[in-house]
């Protein structure tokens, strides 16, 4: 697709229009403008209600949901009318139309035909008062991070036998290799050589060996080092304490945090942030063979504290452990962020509405809610108290890694995390369990839906 600024609509082109609610209009007694609500003035003119007053969350929302039920018979060049607005509902508004046109028939032999407007003749006509720079800027922002957030989708939605750690290591070298980024792969003999047995031990019941994926983007020129690790579970049965076979299908979705933290740093190469950022992904699968970590087992880990493993389908937090503790020994970062889909107690917390935020950092913590907030991808404070630290007592070792009560499992995560970060003041971790993988406008059930792109876009974006 082709993205052009311009202040006159080209002739024979559907133009597309969009309204709040409450808006005057002569065709008011058909057409209310209410979320989502189309109406057709003429052959070549589309109407497209947002609701009343709507965030750019919900603009990008809506564009998106149109542009993908329609996805089969839109023509090949539509214009945009935004005159009127904002750079940042342009932004939003032409990301949302890219990622209508994602196509999750990743593995169909004869797939449903999509329009070509969504491919290379499509044209993408920009309205707007006057062509300017920061119109042109938010017209190619929208346009990298839907192209990240569609590869990431693919990340997720592809099954467990297309995706191993192998191959979340092969993305991420050659991601490296076109964005100019370095890439660093410890293979199972690098990660036995630093010790880091809490990866390991998860790995032990695969044939597929366990990798841990180090990404560095550094500009010329940056004043803070951020690390982000993410959770890269590339399929959880859960190991010996083994998941209900009902839904365990979905559980190729357990790097949803690993696939944030890839798509992000590509992102951010691509967008040339000021902030070096490192990316570490642990990343295994959690299977079952004789040879499986077992409920009661002790092991190590990379900062040296042993860990009794209650339920082995705690898998998330053993290789986060080894993660976090590497990051924050080998860098010394300014910030470390972890993403993980790590519990479904943060689910019957928050439903699928917003991501649990766990951080003792106030600063920190209002500068991730008001990213959130921006892009719709939201997050909720939730808290670390060290009264939840005795949840985590183990009588033979230094920590357990589940407390085995239907109570507080979000927090408890967080408080094991909270060990294998050295202290570090301003360490935030987001659990995305809810809202990486779910319900979305592209598929009748669950798929990936990118969640973390925009959101670490906008707070790396705002870091000074």
């Amino acid at each position: 697709m082709h993205f052009i600024q311009t202040i006159e609509a080209p002739e024979n082109t559907l133009l597309l229009r969009t309204f709040e609610s409450g808006t005057e209009l002569e065709q008011q007694q058909y057409f209310k403008a209410e979320k989502g609500e189309v109406w057709w003035p003429s052959e070549n003119e589309i109407w497209l209600g947002l609701g009343k007053s709507p965030k750019l969350a919900a603009v990008l929302k809506t564009l998106r949901f149109l542009f993908f039920k329609r996805k089969d018979r839109w023509p090949d060049q539509i214009v945009l009318d935004a005159k009127g607005k904002t750079p940042e509902w342009i932004e939003v508004a032409v990301n949302g139309i890219i990622l209508g046109g994602y196509n999750l028939q990743l593995y169909k032999t004869e797939p449903k035909i999509f329009s070509s407007f969504f491919g290379e003749t499509g044209k993408l006509f920009v309205l707007t008062d006057a062509v300017t720079e920061a119109n042109t800027h938010a017209i190619t922002l929208a346009h990298k991070t839907a192209l990240v957030q569609t590869r990431v989708m693919d990340l997720m939605n592809a099954p467990g036998n297309y995706k191993t750690p192998e191959k979340l290591a092969e993305w991420a070298v050659e991601s490296g290799k076109n964005n100019q980024y370095k890439v660093t792969v410890f293979d199972k003999n690098k990660l036995h050589e630093l010790h880091m047995y809490a990866l390991l031990s998860v790995s032990k019941g695969s044939d597929v060996p366990p990798v841990m994926i180090i990404s560095e983007y550094e500009p010329e020129h940056y004043s803070r080092t951020i690390a982000l690790v993410g959770k890269g579970v590339t399929f959880d049965t859960g190991g010996i304490s083994i998941k209900p076979s009902a839904n365990m299908h979905l559980m190729k979705s357990d790097m949803g945090g690993a696939a944030a933290v890839l798509g992000i740093v590509e992102l951010a190469a691509q967008l040339k942030l000021p902030v070096k950022i490192i990316g570490i992904v642990p990343s295994t699968e959690n299977c079952v063979d004789g040879s499986s970590m077992k409920p009661g087992d002790v092991i190590r880990s990379y900062a040296g504290k042993t860990i009794e493993v209650i339920d082995t389908d705690a898998e998330g937090r053993l290789i986060l452990a080894d993660g976090l503790s590497y990051a924050v020994g080998e860098y010394k970062p300014d910030v470390v962020i972890d993403l993980a889909t790590l519990t479904g107690s943060i689910i019957q917390t928050l439903g699928y509405e917003a991501a649990g935020l766990f951080t003792v950092s106030d600063n920190l913590a209002s500068d991730l809610t008001k990213a959130g907030e921006e892009t719709g991808e939201r997050l909720w404070r939730l808290p670390v108290w060290d009264e939840y630290k005795e949840e985590i007592s183990s009588d033979i070792a230094d920590l357990k890694n589940y407390h085995g009560k239907p109570l507080a499992g979000a927090i408890v995560a967080a408080k094991f995390l909270e060990v294998f970060t050295d202290e570090h003041p301003e360490w935030a971790h987001l659990d995305i369990a809810g809202m990486a993988f779910g319900d979305n406008d592209f598929a009748p059930g669950r798929a990936g839906t990118a969640y973390g792109i925009r959101l670490l876009r906008t707070y790396l974006t705002s870091l000074k």
